[in-house]
Parts: structure tokens; C-alpha cells; sequence
């Protein structure tokens, strides 16, 4: 039994496809081989590489030494490059098909970004490398500095931060430093239904209390419901905007001027600043914070939680607090502040041992001198574009969310189209995979039941928006004909089939033990 058996059959043999009516003998389908975990390869007594005998003893290692066979599989050179070949065979990628899930921006990533990150002066540095041997990484960073200070129209930027959480983390510890640094110590985030999930958890993380803010019917933030919970000890409003319903803020300057009216700062999570990068300044909306995603807006993968960048743009309120290190040039060329003394002595820290992801750096740069000033401005305009198309397109066969006036990145669909079908949001998402296309984002946000959110990005040309809409145009039609039954067991063409998600999660199986009877790999030594 592999670790995927849980629950419902999850290899092709086991259930008979709607399409073909047979399943194959191996499990493989068409020239797709079928593939068991590494660990249940045969072989177990060889290895692919040849290895000279240890030229010295583990005396030194005492009790530690291992005892045990280590438990890892031997496979031949061939079997381990198929192995993972034909693993990566069975994954969905953005250079096969449109990728629509939201909050994610699953966009093309130029080519371009990766040759450039890939120079050996940049993925070779050592972090521990003499300043001087670094000048044209720092000049990089600095660069980059300057362009993100200025897509935004803030003062100051922080460039350590990992990723959007750790964004959000910097800001709040700037806004609490800030406080602190007045002797008002207030322990209160307001925080809108329509942001994204870690923005409490962030604000929960530091120490603060979370206050939920009401939306109103069109999806924004509620503003009567904000005044009336504002108060003195009110540290900082935490708004998404774009928010996680796929529109724009349209109060978002009366927003920032209640905020700061009663003493506290704006926190704006910019994860979806690509719907609006070239087109408007989060400076001039009254901003004090705000994180960007380099992975979202300036390309990149990000599939799996990796790998990201999050600098923080800070307004000038809150400058003098930005976390160590910092570019800044010098008499002998640029170097860096390191230490929270002299001009960093108001900086609340570090956020880690060194100063950021070296390579997201280099992407985000390529990215934006490729594109220009111009060529930004375009990228919000065409995701803005693309989603607003796929809205239209989608509109008389599922429900928009919120139908009136358009929406910003993403489109946001809920459930009601489905009802009395007996097919579900996550039966519909399933069935979309048997179509050649990766779900979208499911049940999230979660003030819209059932939601579907859809985004495109802007990558994506209208010969492939046609396509993914025609898929799930054809599929909205099944499930209101009456074929439920194409819906409850999909996918059926996947190489995986679904599993029992409640069994799963209660009872999963993250680790792999070797079969009854079958004995492990010896030691090498012996």
C-alpha cells in the first residue's frame, strides 16, 4: 500500500475512466509510466555512485555512530533520473497550461530572470563576503530600493523580509517600535474581513488583540463599522488592498485619514500590488506600510511556498524604525548599516541573520528593467484586463460574487449556480483538472460561500483565456444538465484519483515504512 491510499483508489487501475471504459494493466496511461514511491523501488543493495572507502574512523562520534541501515533506496543512475522525470510528468505547470490560482499570481516567468540570476556574481556570493568584493550586488539592491520607492511613492524600503508574512511581521514591529518610541503603547489591530488569512495571525504573532472590521454588500470595507471601533488603543489598521474579493478599496484615502485621525498607522498588505503597480502609489493613498511580494509582481514561481521576497516599504512616519541592514553609499562605495546604532538606532532589529533572497533580487530587477515604467503600468492593466474579461465570459453561467462593476485581478465567483445540481465547488474544481487545467482557488474568501476565485494574471493571451473559459463554460452546462456523476468522482484522467479528504487529514500518512517481511537496504559496510 503507498502513502497516497487513503480513502477512495487513487491509481487509474483501480477505477474504470468514464472516457475509455478500460483502465491500462501497469497503471500507465498512453506513454505517461505509472510510478510507485522511491522507496518501494527495487535495487535495494546498489547505488549509482561509487564512493572511496572513509580515510578516517568515527571513534570521535561515540554513540552517535548509526547502527541501523540509514533506510534509503538504491536505484541505478537511469532508474533515479526517470524516477524524477516521471514525477515531474505528473505535475501541473504554468508552462503547460493557464494557472488560475488566486492569491498566488501563477504567471509566466521570463527566461530572462533566470539567466540573469544565474550569473555567477550573483549565485555565487557568499553572505559573509568583504563589502568591497560586492559592489555590484549592493549596487543591484540599491537599484531595486529605488525602484520599489518609487513604484510606491514611499520614503524607505526594507529589502530582508522572506516573503508576504514576513513583510507584514517587519511593518507591524515598525509600528510597534514607533509607538513605543512615543510612550503610547497601544495593543489593538483593526483588521478587515476582506484581508488576506496571515494578516491577523501577523498582528496575533506581535502581540497585539485583533478587532474584525465588517464589509459591506459590494465587498469593501465597512467605514461606519471602522469609525466606530477606533480608539486610543488602536495601533494600526491591516487592510488588503486590492482585497481578497478581487476589488479596490474605494474608500481607501478616507480609510487612511479616520486611521491616522486616531493616532494609529495603515498597514496595506500589498500582495496583490500587481493589479495596480504603475498605476497607482500607495504613498499618495496615505500608506505607512506596506509589503510587496517580488515573487507575485515582479515574476517568479512561487507554487509550494517558494521561493519569495517581501520587502517593506515604509512612510516617513515610520522610516527611522526599518530593521538592519540597509544599503547606503558611502566615501569608498556603497556599503551596508549592519548594527542599530548612530542613523539605526530607532531600527526595531533584523529580521534574519542576513539581508535577503539574493536571487528574488536579481529576478525582480530583470523584470522591471525589461519591462520599464511603461511596461509595468501594462502589467496591471492586462491582469486587470484578463480577469474582467473571464468575469464577463463566466457571468451567464456561474455567479459573480459581486456583480456590479468590475473587478481588479481576480474574479470572484460563489456557489449558488450549483444549487440543486448535487455537485459542489470542490467537485466542479476536480472535474476541471480532467479538462487539462489547474483548479482555482477553492472556499476562499471565506465571507463568500463557496467561492471560486479566478486569476488569470496577465501573462495569459485571449486564445487561452477562450480556452479555459470554454472549459469551464462546457463543464457549468454538464452540471446543469443533470451529469452529476462526471463531477463526484473526478478526476478520472489524472494519475492520481481523489482521495477521501476528511480520512486524509485525519488519519494522514507522512512517513514510509517498508512492507511486512521485506527486509531494509544493509549498511554500506557491511
Amino acid at each position: 500500500m503507498t502513502m497516497q491510499t487513503v480513502g477512495r483508489p487513487t491509481r487509474p487501475e483501480d477505477v474504470q475512466p468514464l472516457d475509455t471504459g478500460f483502465a491500462s494493466l501497469t497503471g500507465g496511461r498512453g506513454l505517461l509510466q505509472d510510478e510507485a514511491l522511491i522507496f518501494e523501488r527495487d535495487g535495494w543493495g546498489k547505488t549509482g555512485v561509487d564512493l572511496p572507502a572513509a580515510d578516517a574512523t568515527a571513534d570521535d562520534l561515540g554513540d552517535l555512530v548509526r547502527k541501523s541501515p540509514i533506510g534509503l533506496p538504491g536505484l541505478s543512475e537511469p532508474e533515479a533520473m526517470r524516477h524524477y522525470v516521471r514525477l515531474s510528468q505528473k505535475n501541473h505547470a504554468i508552462d503547460l497550461a493557464l494557472y488560475p490560482l488566486g492569491s498566488c499570481t501563477m504567471k509566466h516567468n521570463p527566461r530572462l530572470n533566470e539567466k540573469m540570476a544565474r550569473l555567477a556574481g550573483f549565485a555565487d556570493l557568499h553572505p559573509m563576503a568583504p563589502l568591497p568584493t560586492i559592489q555590484g550586488a549592493l549596487t543591484l539592491m540599491d537599484r531595486l530600493s529605488h525602484w520599489l520607492k518609487t513604484l510606491t511613492g514611499m520614503p524607505a524600503v526594507a529589502l530582508s523580509p522572506k516573503a508576504g508574512a514576513h513583510g507584514e511581521l517587519c511593518g507591524l514591529l515598525a509600528i510597534r517600535a514607533a509607538h513605543e518610541a512615543k510612550g503610547d503603547p497601544r495593543r489593538r489591530v483593526l483588521v478587515p474581513t476582506s484581508a488576506h488569512g496571515t494578516n491577523p495571525a501577523t498582528a496575533a504573532f506581535v502581540g497585539y488583540s485583533v478587532t474584525e472590521i465588517a464589509q459591506t454588500e459590494d465587498g469593501r470595507v465597512d467605514l461606519a463599522d471602522l469609525e466606530a471601533k477606533l480608539g486610543p488603543d488602536v495601533a494600526a489598521i491591516m487592510v488588503t488592498n486590492p482585497n481578497t474579493c478581487g476589488l479596490f478599496e474605494r474608500d481607501i484615502i478616507e480609510i487612511a485619514r479616520l486611521t491616522h485621525a486616531a493616532g494609529a498607522y495603515f498597514y496595506c498588505d500589498g500582495a496583490n500590488f500587481n493589479a495596480i503597480v504603475g498605476r497607482v502609489r500607495p504613498g499618495d493613498l496615505g500608506v505607512d506600510a506596506m509589503h510587496i511580494n517580488l515573487h507575485k509582481t515582479f515574476s517568479t514561481p512561487h507554487g509550494g511556498g517558494g521561493p519569495g521576497a517581501g520587502p517593506v516599504v515604509l512612510s516617513e512616519a515610520l522610516a527611522p524604525f526599518a530593521p538592519a541592514p540597509w544599503v547606503v553609499h558611502g566615501p569608498e562605495g556603497l556599503t551596508l548599516v549592519e548594527e542599530t546604532v548612530e542613523e539605526a538606532a530607532q531600527a526595531f532589529g533584523r529580521m534574519s541573520a542576513f539581508h535577503g533572497q539574493m536571487g528574488m533580487f536579481v529576478r525582480a530587477y530583470a523584470y522591471m528593467r525589461s519591462h520599464g515604467a511603461d511596461g509595468l503600468r501594462q502589467v496591471a492593466e492586462d491582469a486587470v484586463l484578463n480577469a474582467n474579461y473571464i468575469k464577463a465570459r463566466l457571468s451567464d453561467v456561474m455567479t459573480p460574487a459581486f456583480p456590479e462593476g468590475p473587478c481588479m485581478h481576480e474574479a470572484l465567483f460563489d456557489d449558488s449556480w450549483l444549487e440543486g445540481t448535487g455537485v459542489t465547488t470542490l467537485d466542479f474544481a476536480k472535474a476541471m483538472i480532467d479538462e487539462g487545467f489547474h483548479p482555482m482557488t477553492m472556499y476562499f474568501p471565506l465571507v463568500v460561500h463557496g467561492a471560486m476565485l479566478i486569476e488569470p494574471t496577465e501573462t495569459e493571451s485571449k486564445q487561452e483565456l477562450d480556452r479555459f473559459c470554454e472549459a469551464l463554460i462546457a463543464l457549468a452546462t454538464a452540471a446543469k444538465a443533470g451529469d452529476a456523476d462526471r463531477f463526484k468522482g473526478a478526476p478520472y484522467l489524472a494519475p492520481m484519483r481523489r482521495l477521501d479528504e476528511t480520512l486524509a487529514a485525519r488519519k494522514p500518512r507522512l512517513t514510509w515504512k517498508p512492507e511486512p517481511g521485506v527486509a531494509p537496504a544493509p549498511l554500506a559496510a557491511e
